[in-house]
């Protein structure tokens, strides 16, 4: 019995000792990034409203608003917008479908506020101011005109 409870003990010194020598670590990094970017929040349309036009008025002008926001810490740069869809001659114009008419207009401002990035859940508002002068639609036919322009924004 002597013999045996020191072969077990001897056996048990060396699984113990085995699983020590099998011992071994590894490092793992974990990483990711945080992409920097802006989007415009659904829905991505606004409407900027002349309303009626009455020829014997003056200037008019309108504004709207959009949702956007950008990644925490992201610079914005300025937003641009595109020449529509009926641009000629340097202008951006609307364009009656029945007459063919166009007024030219121009898109005098696009102003973020003056909030702070701090993602989707916080999203930020975009004021857009236009003009349409008086002498470009006090000679058009009656009708309605539109135009369809692209904002981009880029962070």
């Amino acid at each position: 019995m002597r013999k045996s409870m020191a072969v077990f003990i001897a056996l048990a010194v060396l699984a113990a000792g085995g699983a020590a020598w099998a011992l071994d670590t590894n490092t793992l990094t974990v990483q990711a990034s945080v992409t920097g970017t802006c989007k415009f929040q659904a829905p991505k349309t606004s409407t900027l409203n002349f309303g009626a036009l009455d020829p014997s008025g003056g200037d008019v002008t309108a504004s709207t608003t959009t949702q956007f926001w950008c990644t925490k810490g992201v610079t914005l740069l300025p937003f641009t917008s595109g020449t529509g869809l009926n641009f000629a001659g340097g202008k951006n114009q609307m364009k009656d479908a029945t007459s063919g008419d166009v007024i030219p207009y121009t898109i005098d401002s696009l102003n973020p506020d003056g909030s702070s990035n701090a993602g989707p859940g916080s999203p930020r508002t975009l004021t857009i101011a236009g003009t349409v002068l008086a002498t470009d639609y006090t000679t058009k036919s009656a009708g309605s005109y539109s135009d369809t322009v692209t904002l981009t924004i880029n962070p």
